[in-house]
This record gives C-alpha cells, structure tokens and sequence, in this order.
C-alpha cells in the first residue's frame, strides 16, 4: 500500500506542480499574458478543482470516485498533449480540465493515505504521502530544470506524459473507503477539520503566491535565466523532503510545538524579503521556508484523521483540499495585483498578516484540544493488546 501511495502521489504531485509553475510562463513568455491574466489563469485550475472537491466529491459513494480517479488520470494525459498545442484561447479549456481532473485525485489519495486502522501506521503513512509529494516536488523541478535547458517551456508537457502514465496503471490499486455510511453530515462543524483548515492558512497563504510568482520574482529581481531562477523550487522541496523524512520515521505525538516554530519560520522568512541583495540570499530563504512547507501540510491532514471517523474521512478531505484550491485561486490574483502597486518585495512581506491572524485564532479556539493536538497512541495500543488477549 505503501509503495502504491508513492508512486501514485510522485505521478500527481509532480506534473500537477509542473502545470502549476509552467502554464504562467507558458501565458505570460509565449502568449503574452499580462501579470494579471498569468494570475486569471491559474486560478480557472484551482476554480474548477475547488468546483470538484467541495461540490461534486463529497456527494459520490466510493465506486463511483474510484472510477472517476482513474478516468482523471487519463484527463491529465490529454491535458499534457493539449498544453503543447495550446493557442490563447485553448490554454483556458485545458486549464479547466486539469483543474477537474485535479479535483477527483487529491483529496481521494489522502484519504486513500489515512485508512489504516491502526493510529501509528495511520499517521505514518499520512507522513509518507507527504514525502510522496516532496519528492515529486524535489525530482519534478529537477527534471524540468534539466529539460528546460535544451527545450521550450511548451515541450515540457511533453516530457512528463511517462510519469502520468505511471500514475495510470498504479491508479487501479489506490485503496478507497470500504464503507456504505459514508457520510458529510456535519463534517463542516468537525474541529479536526476546522483546525486543519486554520493550520494550512498558515503556510500555504505564502505558498499560494510562491508557486506562481517565485520563478517571475527571481528573474525580475536578481535578472538570472529562466532554468536559474527554478532552481530554487529544488532546495526548496529538498529541505521540505527531509521535513516529512523526519516525520515519517518519528510520528509526532504532540503536534502544538512543532506547529508553533513552524510558523514563526513562516513569519520570519516573510519579513526577510525587503531585505533580500543577492539570489543566494533567495536560496537560503527558501531552505528556510522548505521547513514549514514539509512540516504544516502533514500535520494538517494528521489532525484530519485524529479527529473524524472512516466514514466522516472522504468528506472532511475534500473540504480540506476545496478550501486549499480557493487559497490558490484568490491568493495569486490578489498578489498579482499588489505586486503592480508596491512590487514582489513588499507584497510577500505583507503576507504575514494572514499568517499571523490564523495562527492566533487557531491557538485561542482550538489550543487546548488534546484530540487534535496530542495522540491516543498509548490508549489504542492498551486496548488492542486486550482485544487480542480475548481473542
């Protein structure tokens, strides 16, 4: 199950960053794009995952999403090929259907990652699709950087068609929930997932603007090449990797902690941006921020599975996922529109107001929820070792 999640999350996670951080310069260097439209366009992906992931996915029973999780990976495939032949018009139809396809596959990989009965696998294998994506998030921009020294930005499409193809056949074996009471009802009030939802803010708020503007932004500053100014997404990924490494080998028990030096991480890498002079000052940063990045989102999705039930799980994922897909999609129109006004230095500094105020409500409403924040780890193991003694 476990090699099965990997593969399948390197196969979405990699090409779904790859369109992510390839169609605006795609929009903006060959069909000429303004920052705001490169801004317009990467939020329809996120409008239409959003539309799937909060509307449409919560509503299906598990053999239909099943079947619609395969189908999505053959979407991705025509999406890669049309990218290629995309004109100004078209790159608009295909987004959207990426977006679709998006939409089926992330939340069910999650909840696929959190169905072990056990709560120290379960956890353990949350920790490790993390890794799944940090390493499709380190490889896939290694290998972009790579291609994108001999080819267009349009023939990278092309190059990721065998990693959907693996995600493909894997597709089959994903697990799904093995239940008929799956249920949404009341899963909006749940306090994981209202708390995982306060968690994410606290990253991907930064997050969302970086993973559209983060090449745009090194290329206007420190005025390098564009295979250079990606490069950054590699160390980035890489200290995000051995974040979640680190995760899966050592679960955590108590999570208020390390969430806490997380997002002053977050804070103040956000205030360094002004004072930024060289582009290996960018790099170091965003080794900094890789911190974060490899730490909130699986701790996220842990307070998911410590405080719903199976039958809540599919649920609460796709809310979770809906709710990251509107931060992708209003935060880089937003940002895009700032930067025009007070440029990218400025604009990522503010940034830290959002992070600052999730934080702080979290942490009144939900601090002393020791459901969310520590694990029964000690409680299930007792009486599973009584259960087995009956038996």
């Amino acid at each position: 199950m476990a090699i099965t999640v990997i593969i399948m999350t390197f196969s979405m996670r990699a090409t779904n960053n790859m369109i992510i951080t390839t169609v605006p310069l795609l929009a903006k260097i060959d069909l000429g794009f303004s920052r705001f439209l490169v801004g317009i366009i990467s939020a329809v992906i996120y409008l239409f995952t959003f539309t799937v992931t909060f509307y449409i996915n919560p509503r299906l029973n598990s053999t239909i999403r099943r079947k619609l999780f395969i189908g999505a990976n053959v979407a991705i495939l025509v999406a890669l090929v049309g990218y290629y032949f995309a004109d100004g018009i078209t790159v608009w139809i295909i987004s959207a259907l990426a977006g679709l396809a998006y939409g089926i596959m992330m939340p069910n990989l999650i909840t696929s990652s959190s169905l072990l009965k056990d709560q120290r696998d379960r956890e353990r294998l949350i920790s490790l699709y993390s890794v799944g994506l940090s390493l499709s998030l380190i490889l896939g921009p290694t290998i972009e950087d790579y291609i994108l020294t001999f080819v267009s930005y349009r023939d990278v499409f092309l190059f990721f068609i065998p990693v959907v193809v693996a995600g493909l056949i894997v597709s089959t074996m994903i697990k799904f929930p093995n239940t008929k009471n799956e249920t949404r009802a009341n899963v909006m009030k749940n306090d994981g997932l209202r708390a995982s939802i306060l968690t994410i803010t606290t990253y991907n708020v930064p997050f969302a603007a970086l993973s559209i503007f983060l090449t745009l932004y090194a290329i206007s500053k420190f005025h390098v090449s564009g295979a250079v100014a990606y490069s950054p997404y590699i160390y980035f990924f890489s200290v995000s990797f051995l974040t979640r490494i680190a995760l899966t080998v050592h679960p955590l028990k108590h999570i208020k902690i390390p969430l806490i030096i997380s997002i002053i991480i977050t804070g103040f890498a956000l205030t360094m941006f002004p004072f930024l002079s060289t582009f290996t000052d960018f790099l170091l940063l965003m080794m900094l921020l890789g911190i974060p990045h490899g730490s909130i989102f699986p701790m996220s999705t842990i307070m998911i599975a410590r405080g719903t039930t199976v039958e809540q799980r599919s649920a609460a994922n796709s809310y979770f996922m809906a709710y990251n897909n509107i931060l992708f999609m209003i935060i880089p129109l937003v940002f895009g529109y700032i930067v025009g006004f007070i440029g990218y230095d400025y604009s990522f500094f503010i940034l830290i107001i959002p992070v600052i105020a999730s934080a702080i409500y979290l942490f009144k409403i939900y601090g002393n929820n020791s459901t969310i924040f520590i694990s029964n780890l000690k409680h299930q193991q007792k009486v599973s070792v009584e259960d087995r003694q009956k038996a």
